[in-house]
């Protein structure tokens, strides 16, 4: 059956009945008839019950492209796995790909972080095609300055430009003389972030994107090339700052999965654009690679980094205004202008900046000590790294890759990824407690806190068989919880002046999820990782059919709620009729959890099945 409808119409209707919250969603929180009445094409009424059927309905009408158009039955009563697998297929994607051609260019530049008279887009100097492109489409906005990022740049350059920030540029291809798209995380964003791509390329790759996440990739491999590095986003002011390193873990994902669509000479430039990668970004002595051979992250920079919310670091500056006898207003306004020196304050944001650059920001385990630690997480990413090139290496080039005037084979990298390892166990293994944790490479002793990434060497496969099961029988429990892994433990004696972290428990995230499943499947912990998806997508389905296909950020995963009063609040929640792309790597968790779940448990999933009856009790 289907239903012609007047969009507008039947928009204004349905919300005047049942969204008494003023949501412009119809939700759980309202208090509607929860049952409307609509004419089918066969002239006969239909009744659309209850909250679920209602969003569907809702989100159906906001999704004509006309004003006058048809809607499917089938579609509105559509069971909740099904659905939302159409709709981040055949929508979300869209709606969070962005480029820079002229008639996307204001909606990229123009948001709440951009300031000064002047909307400014960077171009490389050495970009001249995609500079000639860029100026081109700029001619008839009289607000937008393009404006160029020479080949080599400095931290006084980087500096400069937190004084007029804007938008760096992403790849252009001259062949199609367009600028090549890009997937950002959520709908208010308008940026492409460095750890972020590689999960939404996981899940634009199990969709079948063969193009859009070719172009991340691509993207990606431009910022090594013209910034030096993959950013933690495209903005002038993150140019100091990387990322978790993914990319080979990206590249090999995608040309094992298109490798009959792709050429070996394309593949031969990303492992190059690897290694620069690699050499000049993770093993630059004094930055990033520490005196023990191990990483840390290191954000570079001065200052509060310029993202950051208003008042977000004030219980931290209180301190030093009390130490310098100064009140909040004007030691905020002295330091910023150099008036007042702190040693103390400057590290603090060094380190600040360094946790920024994990992806976890903020989290109370790299708080004020960020670029001190060799991170369990950061090494098993780099463990991974160096796998991946000796196994393309091996496969691919007959054990033999030219770089930089060296042939390498992999046994090099095979040698580098042991070395590592034998360093990890070291430095990081726990033999008291059965676990791996950070260590402090400056004071000499590894930091005892329980984060979910302590779990990462099973995803990079660096355990040994007894590590694996030592790591799953002491650690597990510490981060499950009702609806998923929390990012941490339980955290006490917390201060109540700090900011309520978002990478803290009870906070889950997406990657954290994706990586436990997959590093337990690796290690035979099918069972384990079962019950961990189900329970993670137990409550993405929740909170879709409760609030009108709602994908957020992030969940309190204790409470089991996208609700949450922390710090940035929840990308993904304030949208009208449909959500504006739900959020990049949560709808990519939910295309993986889909894609490897028994699918004895998708009944269950349907009928919102509580996963503490689904599997008789908690892990």
């Amino acid at each position: 059956m289907k239903l012609f409808v007047n969009k507008t119409k039947l928009i204004d209707q349905l919300l005047k009945q049942e969204d008494t919250t003023g949501s412009f969603t119809i939700t759980v929180d309202d208090n509607g008839k929860k049952s409307f009445k609509i004419q089918t094409d066969k002239g006969n009424d239909i009744i659309i019950k209850g909250t679920y059927h209602l969003s569907n309905l809702l989100q159906e009408a906001a999704l004509l492209k006309s004003e006058t158009g048809i809607i499917e039955i089938k579609h509105v009563k559509e069971e909740p796995v099904s659905r939302l697998s159409r709709i981040i297929k055949d929508f979300y994607w869209d709606k969070l790909t962005r480029n820079f051609d002229k008639g996307n260019l204001l909606k990229i530049l123009e948001d709440e972080k951009m300031k000064g008279e002047f909307l400014r887009l960077y171009v490389p100097e050495t970009d001249k095609y995609a500079l000639e492109f860029h100026k081109k489409n700029a001619t008839e906005f009289k607000n937008v300055k393009i404006e160029t990022i020479p080949e080599n740049i400095s931290k006084e350059l980087i500096t400069a430009l937190n004084k007029k920030p804007g938008i760096l540029s992403l790849a252009y291809s001259r062949e199609k003389g367009l600028s090549i798209p890009f997937v950002v995380p959520g709908g208010r964003f308008n940026e492409m972030y460095g750890w972020d791509s590689y999960f939404i390329g996981l899940g634009l790759i199990i969709d079948d994107k063969f193009e859009l996440a070719q172009a991340m990739i691509d993207n990606l491999e431009y910022q090594i090339i013209h910034y030096g590095k993959i950013l933690n986003a495209n903005r002038s002011y993150y140019l100091s700052r990387s990322q978790p390193p993914f990319f080979t873990s990206f590249l090999k994902t995608f040309y094992e999965t298109y490798k009959n669509r792709i050429t070996i000479n394309w593949l031969t430039q990303k492992i190059n654009t690897s290694l620069i990668e690699y050499f000049n970004v993770w093993m630059t002595e004094g930055i990033r690679l520490t005196p023990n051979g191990l990483n840390r992250y290191f954000g570079e920079g001065t200052g509060a980094p310029s993202e950051t919310e208003q008042g977000h670091f004030d219980a931290i500056y209180k301190i030093f205004a009390k130490k310098h006898r100064l009140s909040l207003t004007e030691f905020k306004k002295q330091y910023k202008t150099g008036k007042v020196i702190d040693q103390d304050l400057d590290m603090y944001f060094i380190h600040d900046r360094s946790m920024r650059e994990s992806g976890h920001d903020t989290t109370t385990r790299l708080d004020n000590c960020s670029a001190d630690l060799n991170t369990v997480d950061l090494n098993s990413l780099l463990f991974k790294y160096e796998n991946d090139i000796a196994y393309f290496i091996k496969t691919y080039f007959n054990d033999a890759f030219s770089y930089n005037g060296k042939i390498y084979s992999s046994k090099d990298w095979f040698e580098k990824a042991n070395n590592r390892k034998a360093l990890m166990i070291h430095f990081m293994w726990n033999d008291k407690n059965k676990c791996f944790y950070d260590y402090n490479y400056k004071n000499k002793r590894q930091q005892p806190f329980n984060s979910a990434t302590n779990l990462y060497p099973l995803w990079c496969q660096l355990c040994s068989t007894q590590q694996a099961k030592d790591l799953v029988k002491g650690q597990l429990a510490t981060f499950t919880y009702k609806g998923g892994i929390a990012s941490t433990g339980l955290i006490k004696n917390l201060s109540k002046n700090m900011p309520n972290r978002q990478w803290d428990y009870p906070y889950g995230w997406a990657p954290h999820q994706m990586l436990i499943w997959e590093g337990l499947n690796n290690y035979g912990f099918i069972n384990e990782s079962q019950e961990l998806i189900y329970r993670w997508l137990w409550l993405i389905v929740k909170t879709a059919v409760e609030y009108n296909g709602l994908i957020p950020e992030k969940f309190n995963v204790n409470t089991c709620t996208h609700k949450v009063n922390v710090e940035y609040g929840n990308v993904g929640t304030n949208f009208k009729y449909i959500p504006d792309g739900g959020f990049g790597w949560t709808n990519a968790s939910y295309k993986m959890g889909i894609k490897h779940l028994n699918s004895k448990y998708i009944k269950h999933l349907n009928e919102l099945v509580d996963p503490d009856i689904v599997f008789k009790k908690s892990l």
